[in-house]
């Protein structure tokens, strides 16, 4: 069945809207793109400031080349083209965090040309429909400061902690049709990221942050005037901000109005967004090269090195999970986070089953870690632990029962689960004897239900089981207990 297009239903029809992101990530690196100052988040304001940053008189800027490192990487990873010339530009614009009157960007030669990243555009199925959704270009270019407006009731005070920080600034193409594929890409673009090891992907601390591109048209129409809503930081925020700023478009051009090319800010307690400022067009600013610096000229074995320095990226390793019978909903799951795709990992390599080691740990692992308020970063329980727990269900040691109460005094102490087992009892009999001697005890107290059973009722087998387990306290091989019970009832 093909997927209902997203429309905003307007009074005179349907509305298409087309989406274009424009992602500033910053580089995961100790200093800043042309400075040595450090980068780290929550230090205090303009403690982390260079010569170089505050723009004092005869100081000029050096090329970090792991920012460049990590750049080339980030295009790599998504089959880009990496152009191994580019230089850099100057965009001037005057504004109190911009010590220099410009920022130092990429216009005309970016370092990174196009690229892709698919997308599943459904979550539940992700080997279902796909969308590749075009990458225009990235180019670095060094963030500006912050102003505070907060700290003095008639002054703005100014932080130039981020001046100089390294971004990537990641350009879409208008390829996303609705709020879910612009979320979709998002969730995508950021895992990548961080498999990478480029950014951190931290949008909260805004490490990553969206300027988002929205139009409307009638179906088949030419492409709309767009707005730019500016500095989203989550994906549920931009996916608001899509939906209301559509849904505002339509109204406005079918009240007889025009949309207005500007900038327009989001805010996150009405889920509304108002004008910033009137775009200003490219030429505006003025680019020109920057004579301060060389143009990149990146030689054959850089490349070679960036290349082979990828780690496996989230689609190949969710194809090889795949491939080992987990199935893709479970294999998207656990791909998600580079972190837990790591304890995955080593839960295999330690000799984990993997179809029984997928269903435990996106079931009883990430169902505890949310109860706990955890990640698999800090989780009490271990990859190795975790491969014990599930070589002494798959030998017999351990009912599915029996684990689940292993598995709480693990997440409580942080024993290991044999000597958990030893030290409480808790080891699954296989012992014919005694449970054929509790089968009989239980078929004796229960004559009522043998007759109907025997009788044709056969769905009180079941009662028949949980009888038995309950009596021997859950400890029983419930494979043993069905064969036994089945000779038994026959009578």
């Amino acid at each position: 069945m093909a997927e209902q297009a997203y429309m905003v239903e307007g009074a005179t029809g349907a509305w298409e809207v087309v989406i274009g992101l424009e992602v500033h990530a910053q580089v995961t690196s100790q200093a800043k793109l042309f400075s040595g100052a450090a980068t780290a988040f929550g230090a205090e304001p303009n403690t982390q400031v260079s010569l170089v940053d505050a723009a004092m008189p005869g100081m000029l800027p050096v090329p970090n080349a792991e920012c460049i490192r990590q750049a080339v990487r980030t295009g790599m990873a998504i089959g880009a083209t990496i152009n191994k010339w580019s230089r850099f530009d100057r965009k001037n614009y005057f504004y109190a965090d911009l010590p220099q009157g410009y920022q130092i960007s990429q216009l005309y030669h970016p370092l990174v040309g196009e690229g892709a990243i698919d997308i599943a555009l459904d979550e539940k199925d992700p080997d279902g429909s796909q969308k590749s959704i075009g990458v225009e270009r990235i180019h670095v270019e060094q963030d500006a400061g912050k102003l505070m407006h907060d700290q003095h009731p008639t002054r703005s005070y100014v932080d130039l902690n981020r001046s100089g920080v390294a971004l990537m600034e990641i350009v879409s193409r208008p390829d996303m049709r609705s709020p879910a594929e612009a979320g979709a890409y998002l969730r995508k673009l950021r895992s990548i990221l961080r498999y990478v090891g480029s950014c951190d992907g931290n949008m909260e601390e805004g490490s990553m942050r969206a300027d988002v591109n929205v139009s409307v048209r009638k179906p088949g129409d030419e492409l709309g005037t767009r707005t730019e809503t500016k500095n989203v930081n989550s994906v549920r925020f931009v996916m608001a901000a899509i939906e209301y700023e559509a849904r505002r478009q339509v109204e406005v051009l079918e009240s007889g109005g025009r949309i207005v090319q500007e900038t327009r800010l989001f805010n996150v307690e009405s889920g509304t967004t108002r004008s910033m400022r009137s775009k200003e067009d490219a030429h505006d600013y003025r680019y020109f090269p920057d004579p301060d610096l060389l143009p990149l000229e990146l030689e054959d074995a850089f490349l070679d090195d960036c290349l082979a320095s990828l780690p496996e990226l989230p689609d190949a390793k969710r194809r090889r999970y795949q491939a080992l019978g987990i199935s893709a909903y479970q294999a998207d799951v656990l791909t998600a986070e580079v972190e837990s795709a790591r304890w995955f990992d080593t839960l295999l390599d330690a000799g984990a089953e993997p179809v029984r080691a997928a269903n435990w740990v996106t079931s009883e692992l990430f169902g505890a870690l949310n109860r706990l308020g955890r990640s698999i970063v800090d989780s009490p329980v271990g990859p190795a632990q975790a491969a014990e727990l599930l070589a002494l269900v798959a030998d017999g040691t351990l009912s599915g029962s029996l684990a689940k109460q292993v598995f709480e005094v693990m997440l409580d102490t942080g024993d290991a689960p044999f000597r958990i087992v030893e030290e409480r009892g808790l080891k699954q009999t296989s012992d014919t004897g005694a449970i054929e001697a509790v089968i009989a005890e239980v078929i004796a107290k229960n004559p009522n239900q043998l007759g109907q059973y025997r009788g044709g009722k056969e769905t009180l087998f079941g009662f028949f089981v949980g009888q038995t387990m309950k009596a021997m306290g859950g400890k029983a091989n419930p494979a043993v207990v069905n064969e036994l019970l089945k000779k038994a009832l026959a009578g």
